[in-house]
């Protein structure tokens, strides 16, 4: 479990391509301070798990379905990337909870500065949008994010030049893939509506079959 309090910015070292996945070697320096083999990192909001960890660097194994539901396919040699260690019992929760696994992407459709903050506003599909509301909160590539608007087509957040800084966002540009996670308390709540209208359904026994059986339809 993370917050979408981004720790660090680290770097891509070296991809491994595989015939569907990928082991990622990625150097850091703050992060690594107590991270152990097998323990959890965010990786621009992906959920990784550390196979190897040297004294500036830590490798993660990337599975094909990873590569097919985020952005992380899209990495190479250089590129940046928002780092996160997992939640440690006790610590400030100062962003919201964030699980590390990606819903989908979206494309930045733009940004654009006003006085000191950045809005960023970028498109995605329907079943991520529909789980979006205003001032709720969303995770960008891992990073913790209050949703200023959102409409049919897309939602806008806007940065402080805090986490422009220390994050990554900004360095991207329109037209720039980013990883998106709703938040999970949304997603759980559709899905107990979604089974209660079924129920509701069921023990009041209308159904299309029964509407057709009697002349409705």
């Amino acid at each position: 479990m993370f917050t979408g309090i981004i720790e660090e910015k680290g770097r891509i070292e070296a991809i491994k391509q595989g015939a569907k996945s990928a082991v990622l070697t990625i150097r850091a320096e703050h992060i690594l301070d107590d991270v152990r083999i097998g323990d959890s990192v965010a990786v621009n909001g992906v959920c990784l798990t550390a196979t190897t960890v040297g004294s500036n660097y830590f490798t993660a194994d990337v599975m094909a379905e990873t590569l097919r539901r985020s952005s992380l396919g899209s990495l190479k040699a250089g590129s940046e990337v928002n780092l996160e260690r997992a939640m440690a019992m006790g610590g400030r929760f100062g962003g919201h909870i964030v699980s590390g696994h990606i819903d989908g992407t979206g494309t930045i459709r733009s940004m654009t500065k006003e006085d000191n903050a950045v809005w960023v506003t970028i498109e995605a599909d329907t079943s991520i949008l529909d789980l979006i509301v205003e001032k709720g909160s969303i995770a960008i590539d891992g990073i913790s994010l209050t949703v200023a608007a959102v409409d049919e087509t897309s939602f806008s957040v806007s940065l402080i030049p805090h986490t422009g800084k220390e994050t990554t966002l900004l360095s991207k540009k329109p037209g720039d893939i980013v990883n998106l996670e709703n938040d999970i308390v949304g997603k759980y709540i559709e899905k107990l509506m979604k089974k209660t209208e079924s129920t509701s359904k069921k023990e009041s026994g209308l159904t299309a079959s029964f509407l057709m059986e009697n002349g409705f339809l």
